[in-house]
Order: structure tokens, then sequence, then C-alpha cells
């Protein structure tokens, strides 16, 4: 089959280039963050880095790691780089203990992240002549924003839909002969039940393909969206920290995603050791920002869980890949494509007058997240009163949805009912077959 590259010099560009030109890159980085972002300058003076050290990419790990704790300790300027000036547009996602992350962007940090998402749009099949229809969020959310941008790169009709409202999201859909679905996984296989139960059948749906993430899936559940929508799913891959989507795409073959190593260098590095793990290995992903100037992360600490291959691609690719995630080095949920840390829980919980005495049970039921939080009343709480009990529910799950940004169900149950092991109760129970 005929092979589809938006920036084809780029993406098929001889390996030993792409490391001469993410070598240059990185010492203009270097001394770009080191002479502006004294948080990050502090590092490495402790550690005794300087730019001069660093000559090419064989030097980067010289450089000190960046973690969610320094983006929370920096906030909300101490990581920029550039004046507020010639910032153009923040993105947020919520941080362990209400702080957020707030990432900035330069135009210059817009057009290559467009660029970026506009690659995950033509690899799986995208042109002028498509429909796009984009129905991650938008907002603080990078989802909506950076498909939507990339969808205008590739020239598409974009439908900016943002996520929610299925029947109109069908509406359009059908009327307008969307081909392009972007949204989370789960959110596609809600579309295509919806679809299903209207009397569709997928060859009455007009889509090609669709563009998947924010949240992990499995290949069951991609088999099940291809099955009922009738199309070819691919897999992406961002981070708020790093721009957002596009930082790595799934191209025809989808055995892993393309990492945009021209912008985004990876590293696969013991999570306890720090020590840097060659090709192939397992450990966790780590990416340095090489020409972002606004909010330019260096060796920034994903706590994601993957490898990296080089092995030859059928799609003509040379840009390494990366599996999907495998897991996480830290407590950190994905929930409806929403970052939920149990930290965040306790800080609602304490704010709210209880002990943080709590189980969160997630599942996962006809491709949609179900996120349940039990919490014990404490005895000054405590009550038999079903009125009391349903109000106090209620007032909790919306603190909740203050702080987390999605809606759970709250359960108020006994003081001493949540079950323990060894003196500490079992926090969270994925129920979630994601693996």
């Amino acid at each position: 089959m005929a092979q589809n590259y938006y920036q084809k010099e780029i993406e098929t560009m001889p390996v030993e280039d792409i490391r001469k030109l993410q070598s240059e890159k990185l010492v203009k980085q270097v001394k770009h963050v080191y002479e502006n972002v004294p948080y990050y300058k502090n590092l490495m003076d402790e550690k005794g880095v300087t730019p001069d050290d660093i000559k090419g990419i064989e030097d980067l790990h010289k450089l000190p790691f960046l973690t969610k704790a320094d983006l929370r300790d920096a906030y909300p300027y101490g990581l920029l780089a550039k004046p507020l000036n010639e910032c153009v547009r923040i993105h947020s996602t919520s941080g362990t203990t209400g702080r957020r992350v707030v990432a900035f962007y330069t135009q210059h940090d817009v057009d290559l992240w467009e660029d970026c998402c506009a690659r995950a749009i033509v690899a799986s099949g995208g042109t002028n002549e498509d429909v796009c229809q984009v129905a991650y969020g938008y907002g603080l959310f990078t989802g909506g924003a950076g498909l939507h941008g990339g969808s205008h790169r590739v020239g598409s009709m974009t439908l900016p839909m943002s996520s929610g409202n299925t029947e109109r999201q069908v509406q359009f859909m059908m009327d307008l002969n969307a081909t392009i679905l972007c949204c989370t996984p789960s959110y596609a296989a809600y579309i295509g039940e919806y679809l299903k139960e209207q009397g569709y059948t997928p060859d009455q749906i007009p889509l090609k393909a669709g563009i998947f993430g924010a949240e992990p899936w499995t290949e069951e559940m991609r088999r099940g969206i291809e099955e009922v929508l009738g199309i070819k799913a691919y897999d992406i891959y961002g981070l708020t920290e790093t721009s957002g989507p596009g930082v790595a795409f799934e191209c025809c073959e989808q055995t892993g995603l393309h990492v945009n190593e021209d912008h985004f260098y990876p590293e696969i590095i013991d999570p306890d050791t720090g020590e840097v793990l060659p090709e192939g290995s397992k450990g966790e992903l780590v990416f340095t920002s090489l020409d972002k100037e606004a909010f330019p992360l260096l060796r920034y600490r994903t706590r994601d869980i993957c490898v990296l291959s080089r092995k030859k691609c059928s799609c003509g690719r040379t840009l390494i890949k990366m599996a999907k995630p495998m897991g996480r080095t830290d407590d950190m949920l994905i929930i409806r494509g929403v970052n939920v840390f149990p930290s965040q829980i306790e800080t609602v919980l304490l704010n709210e007058g209880y002990q943080p005495n709590y189980q969160i049970v997630v599942d996962r039921v006809k491709n949609n997240d179900t996120f349940e939080i039990n919490v014990e009343m404490t005895p000054e709480k405590f009550t038999d009163k079903v009125s009391e009990i349903l109000s106090m529910e209620k007032n909790l799950a919306n603190a909740m949805k203050t702080m987390l940004g999605i809606n759970p169900t709250v359960h108020l149950v006994a003081p001493k009912s949540i079950a323990r092991s060894e003196g500490k109760a079992v926090r969270v129970i994925d129920k979630r077959k994601l693996i």
C-alpha cells in the first residue's frame, strides 16, 4: 500500500542524520534553559554540569532529571523560559495536591505541536479531502486543541465537536460524512455502541479511521472499536508537560508508536537508579524537549513504563518506536482520560473533615470507565439517616469533581469497614484489564 507522510524528509530521515539533528538541537536547548530558567540552572549547578559539558546527545545523561514534583514546586512560572509577552497559550492538567501543571506555548511551540499531530493524522490516511471530527475535550485539556490544529495543518475539514453530546456527534458525523474520528478510545467505543443501537451497520458509517489516546486501551478493545465502526483505529501518545498528543503516533503497522524524535528525545531508564538502559529494555520513559521555547523540559520522567525499538518498520518511517505504556512507576490512575492521584482524594477528604480512610474502585463496563470512591465515615459524621448520608455523599462527590475534573460515585461506609492488610487499607482496586 502507498505510504502517507506529512513531512517525509524528517519521518524517513536516516538514523545518523536524526542523531546529528538531535545533538545540534540539544546543545542549543541546554544553553537556552540554563540562561533562562533559574530553577533548572540550580539543578544543573548542584550536579556540577554546565552547558559547555553538553556536546551532543551522548552527553544527555549528565543532565539532572525533572519530575512532576519539580513542576509543582515551580508552579506557575518557575520553569518558564520565555517572557510572558511571547507566550500565546497555556494548557494545564491537574496536579497531585490540587496544584496544577501549567504548560506555556509560544506560537513556534504551537506550530511544532500541530505539525506533530498532523503527522499522526496523515499516518492514519488523512488528507485535505477528509473530514476530521475532533471529539476530545477542548479548553485546558490538550486533546482537542492538538488534533484540531493538526487537522488544520493537513487541510482537512475540521469538526470541533469537543466531548459529549453523543446524539449531536452522530448527527454531524452522518450528515457531514466525517471520515476520521479523534477522541478517547472509551468514547469511540461508546459512539460505536450508540450507532449500533440506532440501527447503523459499519458499512453505513462514513468513518475510515480513528485516532484515539489519553487513556490506556487494549488490543481487544481496539478490535472491538474497529469492528463496530468499520475503521482502522490508531493510537496516539502525549503529555501536557511536553506539549500534548502527538509526541508519538501509530502507523499502519500498529506495532508501536513512532516518537517524533526530531522534537522529543526519548530515553528508557531504570526507575530506581536512574541509569539509562539499552534499546529493547523495559523501564521508565523519559523525554527531553529539543526545541520547545516557552516550557522546555529536559529529561522529564513520565513515570510510564515501556520499551523503545528501532526495528525496521514497514511504513518506511525511521523514527524510533515506543511500545504502548505497560504501567506506571507511581500511583497515578488514568480514568476517562483524566489523571487521578490518590493523594488528590486524600486532600479533599481532609478538607471536608474526613479521615483519609478510603478505597478507589475503577472498572470498565461496556468500554466506559466507572469510578467509585468508598469513604469511611468518622464517628463524628456517622449517621444512619439515609437522607443525611445521601446529602453528604453528594457534597463530597462535588468536592471531588472540583479537584479531579471528573465525577466519581461516592459511597459513605461505616467506620473501619474497609478491609486492611497488615494494617494498611488497599487504596486502589482497578478491575480494568488494560494489558
